[in-house]
């Protein structure tokens, strides 16, 4: 399957197989995908927290009003950010040669230093694009995923531990899917979601909004 029809083919499932589970290796296979979306001055400010352990699931599933998929699923990954991996130039900066750690340690401290909202704007793009590489390797090893943002923070952080600058900011579920998911809900055509080189500006029609 080529990447196009992965992207079409994704859907957000929401009844899994309780008894399947991964190997090892594929739930290697999985997270490290999600470790290869990019992320901004290579900081990768968001953790991962794999969670199989029926206990734990069930905790979590409380914690997010009942959502049975959170029990279900072979794996719930709790996508949390990094607030402050930013500071740690040596751990991401470790492989760069010496002009781009010189380059980039001042400009990184520049643009995040005490800037609360930017670092958790940043830890909000990065694990956006963790999650999305995470659904679409997990479809194309012919699982099914499902995102999540309903859940209650402060629950799910006591639960797994977590701590101040590693909030949860997102929950994808993988596994085995037990139910085709519902029709979509319907897609906006392009012409309502695109502009041309200005605002307003409808590409697919040419039309420009007075």
């Amino acid at each position: 399957m080529n990447t196009l029809d992965t992207i079409k083919q994704r859907r957000a499932t929401k009844a899994f197989h309780p008894e399947h589970r991964l190997t090892e290796d594929e739930l290697r296979s999985l997270l490290s995908a999600g470790a290869l979306a990019p992320s901004s001055f290579n900081m990768q400010n968001r953790h991962f927290v794999a969670v199989t352990d029926g206990d734990t699931k069930s905790k979590l599933r409380a914690a997010a009003w009942g959502q049975e998929h959170l029990e279900q699923a072979s794996v719930v990954i709790v996508l949390t950010g990094s607030l402050k991996a930013y500071q740690n130039t040596d751990r991401y900066l470790r492989n760069a040669p010496e002009p781009v750690r010189a380059m980039f340690e001042p400009m990184v401290e520049d643009f995040y230093g005490g800037k609360h909202s930017v670092q958790r704007d940043e830890a909000c793009r990065s694990v956006g694009l963790a999650a999305m590489n995470l659904m679409l390797a997990a479809e194309g090893m012919g699982l099914s995923s499902c995102p999540m943002i309903g859940f209650d923070p402060e629950q799910v952080s006591e639960i797994l531990g977590l701590d101040a600058d590693h909030p949860p900011l997102m929950i994808v579920v993988v596994g085995r899917s037990a139910k085709a998911p519902w029709p979509r809900l319907g897609l906006l055509d392009l012409e309502e979601v695109v502009s041309l080189d200005r605002f307003g500006n409808h590409a697919m029609t040419g039309a420009v909004e007075a």
